[in-house]
């Protein structure tokens, strides 16, 4: 994807408030880093019961 300079995180976030108001941005911020946290939620959850031992039948 390449490394973003100041300037093209500028423009990026000039269109942003632009589309969606500045009232919004907040909101949706909230609402991807809630979405990550469960994400990286679910992932440790997974790796725990990964690691789990296997009952013995």
């Amino acid at each position: 994807m390449g490394n973003l300079g100041f300037g093209e995180l500028v423009v990026i976030f000039s269109i942003a408030l632009m589309v969606f108001g500045a009232k919004r941005i907040p909101e949706i911020g909230r609402a991807i880093g809630k979405g990550i946290g469960e994400f990286k939620k679910g992932l440790d959850e997974l790796k725990s019961s990964d690691n789990a031992k296997p009952d013995d039948k």
